[in-house]
């Protein structure tokens, strides 16, 4: 059996089956709503802790010592609510393509997710006793460190939420009752079966276990998984990955920011509050692979690094096609938009430029990793810039000049290890047009 079979017979349809899954689709969907906050939250950030003295301290002469409040605030109140936002919008979603009523499924996640998280916080006053204060939901747990909490939350209350709509197990009203009403009244039965199950975990890990349910959650699950991805192995499956699924024509960067989104934000998120805290460093836990990494050093001009690809296409190539495509290609790329050059080298499906597709972002996610790890590069912080950003200036707004020139070079290491692969397609691709201008020729 040839390479194309296997791929056509045994791996495509075991990824297509992997990326089709609803619980992916609600996954990468229902996180996106959290991007919007993400972006203009570390706006705010960036503001507040913003890299220069000189420029802290003209605010601090004009506003005040307090000027850093009001942006904080605005920061807070969007960072620090990814959890509430995702869970609510990954169970919608999942109703949503399920073709059910989305909101009442993405309240119910909400109240789910609440029912199963501390209502309660340690105030330890400078002289006194460590006191318990009930009646509040913990910002923590509404933030960074409930994001995987919320994803598995979001995801089944999706699930069980289509599973009642489905099998028609709900309050029924008369034709005629206004759809608002009909609609409250269905989700009445499956809300109240998940709030008296969420209640029931609640009484096991609380009575059983001296915790709540996300507590546990992050602590046996999502900080080994943080730990994992921020590490080179992390690095390099992330890196891979993408453009692994990119191969099959399945849009890789979608799929693995809907898996990893949660964890990725999540470091982002204990980086700003260390940033906040003016102790963004190594030594006191700051994470290297953060949403930031992927979006704007690993998938830099698109998934597999594909600038340096375009580069030759512009520079070197003999072939017509390629020498078009290469213009056609580089104003998206620009933008980290790589669709053109992907079908149209085609990258997909081709096992020529397939080796530097999937390799070259992982090389140089494992360099840009180690000048982290090594101290000649400062860890990121809370700033996310849209992943449209063009290279250079991302990296000039997310750690200033030493992280653009970071991004220069792996932007010119990858163009050196395409060359050779775009050297062969291009060979091919300039003898086929010779022999279709000869064919030409003879029939004339």
């Amino acid at each position: 059996m040839s390479i194309n079979n296997t791929l056509n017979e045994k791996v495509v349809p075991a990824v297509m089956k992997f990326v089709n899954f609803k619980g992916i689709q609600a996954l990468k969907d229902g996180i996106l709503f959290t991007l919007p906050l993400n972006i203009i939250g570390s706006i705010f950030l960036l503001i507040a802790c913003f890299p220069s003295v000189t420029v802290t301290n003209f605010f601090t002469s004009v506003f005040g010592p307090n000027w850093t409040d009001p942006l904080f605030k605005v920061q807070g109140a969007t960072m620090n609510i990814m959890a509430i936002v995702s869970v609510i919008g990954i169970a919608y979603t999942y109703a949503k393509n399920d073709g059910h009523e989305p909101l009442a499924a993405g309240i119910t996640a909400l109240v789910v997710f609440i029912i199963t998280t501390p209502n309660w916080i340690m105030y330890a006053p400078k002289d006194g006793t460590p006191a318990q204060v009930g009646s509040v939901l913990p910002i923590d747990w509404a933030g960074g460190k409930g994001m995987v909490a919320a994803l598995v939350i979001g995801m089944s209350v999706g699930a069980i939420y289509s599973w009642f709509m489905e099998k028609d197990i709900r309050i029924k009203m008369p034709d005629g009752v206004p759809s608002g009403v009909a609609n409250a009244f269905s989700a009445i039965i499956p809300a109240a079966v998940m709030f008296i199950g969420a209640d029931i975990i609640y009484i096991i890990f609380k009575f059983g276990l001296n915790t709540t349910m996300i507590e546990w959650v992050y602590k046996v699950i999502q900080t080994p998984l943080q730990g994992l991805s921020d590490s080179p192995l992390g690095v390099i499956g992330i890196a891979f990955f993408i453009p692994f699924l990119w191969f099959f024509g399945v849009h890789g960067a979608n799929i693995v920011s809907g898996i990893m989104t949660g964890i990725l934000t999540a470091n982002t998120m204990d980086n700003a509050a260390l940033q906040k805290a003016g102790t963004l460093d190594l030594a006191h836990g700051a994470h290297i692979v953060t949403q930031q990494f992927v979006d704007n050093f690993i998938s830099m001009t698109g998934s597999g690094q594909t600038i340096g690809l375009v580069l030759c296409m512009l520079f070197i190539a003999k072939s017509a096609q390629y020498k078009q495509l290469g213009k056609l290609s580089l104003a998206p790329g620009l933008f980290n938009i790589n669709e053109p050059i992907l079908f149209g080298t085609p990258i997909v499906m081709n096992p020529i430029m397939a080796i530097p597709f999937m390799f070259v972002p992982a090389i140089n996610g494992i360099i840009f990793y180690g000048l982290i790890a090594s101290g000649i590069l400062a860890p990121m912080g809370g700033l996310m810039p849209p992943w449209t950003t063009p290279p250079i200036l991302s990296g000039f707004l997310i750690g200033g000049p030493s992280f653009a020139i970071a991004q220069i070079f792996m932007l010119a290491l990858g163009t050196v290890i395409y060359l050779p692969f775009f050297k062969k397609a291009d060979s091919m691709a300039y003898a086929t047009e010779l022999a279709a201008r000869q064919g030409e020729g003879i029939q004339a």
